[in-house]
């Protein structure tokens, strides 16, 4: 028998088995989630089940208030950042967490990833946050929930929690759809998007991104970040309301 939450969770599958796919995590590493907002469920990779041996039946599906909707398994840890995130990001309707290798060694340094170059303009007219280090309370309140709230609060509300840009300055708001990643300090990557695939897209772009500005810095540690008008014509040309990258 069909589930109700059938097409919802085949999505959420599919953007899942991009993750081994585009090399973003191994073993049962890394999550994704896909967002119904008219029903309020999103359908979710259950934890710590293999991406060779998971099927579309074991994508569980939860509820806004974090209740399991569907399924006969749990669903993965990360579940309510998840939940944070759907609840306060307007528009997004996928989120994706990896431990891909670049961006996760960027989260662990604790640094944001500078505005080097035209791919990375092409995707964020910013650099990539990282958020403050999750403190003590926080782990042991409720630790994949603080993180959500942490991420939250680092976009919309980064005064409150003392976030930094990557030069140490004091990070201004963003708008979470304009810049569709973050790097959690000490842990990994989380990105969105307006639907399951998009966040795994944007999961990738992040990785490649972080390796490119490794490499750009370690070649000249005197770099410089691209120009303000380099930045806005490369965003601008894909995302602005005259642009003309790819076809109509």
């Amino acid at each position: 028998m069909s589930s109700a939450y059938q097409s919802l969770k085949e999505e959420a599958f599919e953007a899942n088995m991009e993750i081994p796919k585009r090399n973003l995590a191994i073993y049962t590493w890394g999550n994704v989630s896909a967002f119904d907002k008219d029903r309020g469920v999103f359908a979710i990779k259950p934890s710590g089940v293999p991406y060779d041996t998971m099927k579309v039946d074991d994508i569980v599906v939860m509820d806004l208030e974090g209740k399991k909707v569907e399924g006969s398994l749990n669903p993965s840890s990360d579940t309510p950042t998840h939940l944070r995130l759907y609840q306060n990001f307007k528009d997004i309707g996928g989120v994706t967490h990896t431990h891909s290798p670049h961006a996760t060694a960027w989260a662990q340094a604790c640094r944001g990833i500078p505005l080097l170059g035209t791919t990375h303009a092409d995707h964020s007219a910013n650099p990539v946050p990282c958020t403050p280090m999750i403190s003590r309370e926080q782990v042991e309140r409720a630790y994949e929930d603080e993180t959500g709230l942490l991420i939250v609060d680092t976009f919309l509300h980064p005064e409150k929690v003392g976030a930094l840009d990557c030069f140490g300055n004091p990070l201004e708001a963003l708008v979470p759809s304009e810049n569709p990643m973050v790097l959690v300090a000490g842990h990994g990557p989380f990105t969105w998007g307006s639907n399951a695939a998009k966040s795994v897209y944007n999961a990738a772009v992040l990785e490649e991104i972080a390796r490119m500005a490794w490499i750009t810095m370690t070649v000249n540690p005197g770099f410089k970040v691209l120009p303000d008008y380099v930045v806005n014509k490369h965003y601008q040309r894909k995302h602005g309301k005259n642009a003309y990258y790819g076809q109509k």
